[in-house]
């Protein structure tokens, strides 16, 4: 994702012992680097929902699937219209752009002050794999940068999520507040579902509403897998052969595509209820924990690593 901070020229920022500057006039930049990754300050960051590419997707252009622009607008209205006061209650002013004319298959976050932006991209909304609810799915992700939690990315960015707690949120909270009052038992009927979808939402879930609304969140998450395959031509992820990689530290960054569609999967599958809050300072608080003896919805480790036992 995109991340944009108003930044003074004085202020440096210390991690593990190296300074970063980040100057907004000239965009001087020193780069961090970890273990396993790097990333840099800047006012034009390149990385969004999706890492950079150069797909456009124009309004003119023939498509089979995606989304009209009444849909694009629905979708927004709605998680704008659920959102916005949450937004506020955490200090900030929720300000979802709408760039349907935009080719960009991508989505950024940003915030300036008290403006917190997310910026929608009507290239996405156009590509072939995407769906309504894989949409939604993508607006939710750009706002769990905002309010997701912990872990954050990277320690010296206060605000920001990292990119795998997105996921989750997405999935673990916004879709379900999102999706609460559909007739989602008959949205579901005209879906192909997995077998393996269906298996875990019912042992997860006990109602037939609750498992719908796990099985709905899923299934976007199997949307935006389908994307993730079509940009690298490759075959999408599969809720039956999850990432088996362990992290021995926390990834920031985009994890693997097939650990992404895990953790849509987790975030659907947790029995924490949607308005049991996250914490920005705690990753255990509002989610499905190990050391609260969760088994079920846990955040994959092939990104995650759990700092509390």
């Amino acid at each position: 994702m995109r991340f944009v901070t108003k930044l003074k020229i004085s202020q440096i920022l210390t991690q593990e012992g190296v300074i970063m500057k980040c100057i907004k006039q000239g965009l001087l930049i020193a780069t961090l680097s970890f273990s396993f990754a790097s990333m840099s300050c800047t006012e034009d960051g390149k990385e969004g929902f999706l890492p950079e590419n150069s797909l456009k997707i124009s309004v003119h252009q023939k498509r089979d699937g995606g989304l009209s622009e009444e849909q694009f607008n629905q979708v927004i209205d709605k998680v704008e219209s659920l959102y916005t006061s949450i937004v506020e209650q955490e200090g900030g002013d929720l300000k979802i752009d709408r760039n349907w004319e935009d080719g960009t298959v991508n989505a950024y976050a940003q915030r300036s002050g008290k403006q917190w932006n997310v910026a929608m991209f009507g290239g996405l909304a156009r590509h072939e794999t995407i769906t309504e609810d894989g949409f939604a799915l993508v607006v939710c992700h750009e706002l769990g940068h905002h309010i997701g939690g912990a872990p954050k990315k990277f320690s010296f960015s206060s605000w920001a999520s990292n990119e795998g707690q997105a996921d989750y949120f997405s999935t673990l909270k916004c879709l379900r507040r999102v999706f609460l009052n559909d007739d989602n038992a008959s949205i579901i009927k005209l879906m192909t579902i997995p077998e393996e979808v269906s298996k875990q939402c019912a042992s997860s879930w006990k109602s037939e509403a609750d498992q719908a609304l796990c099985i709905r969140g899923a299934m976007a998450g199997d949307s935006v897998s389908k994307l993730f395959a079509s940009l690298r031509s490759s075959t999408p992820g599969s809720f039956s052969t999850p990432d088996a990689g362990v992290v021995t530290r926390t990834n920031d960054n985009h994890p693997a595509y097939q650990c992404r569609l895990d953790t849509y999967f987790q975030g659907a599958l947790c029995e924490i209820n949607f308005n049991e809050d996250v914490a920005q300072n705690s990753e255990v608080t509002g989610t499905c924990h190990g050391s609260l003896g969760h088994t079920n919805g846990l955040r994959p480790r092939c990104w995650f690593k759990p700092s509390v036992q």
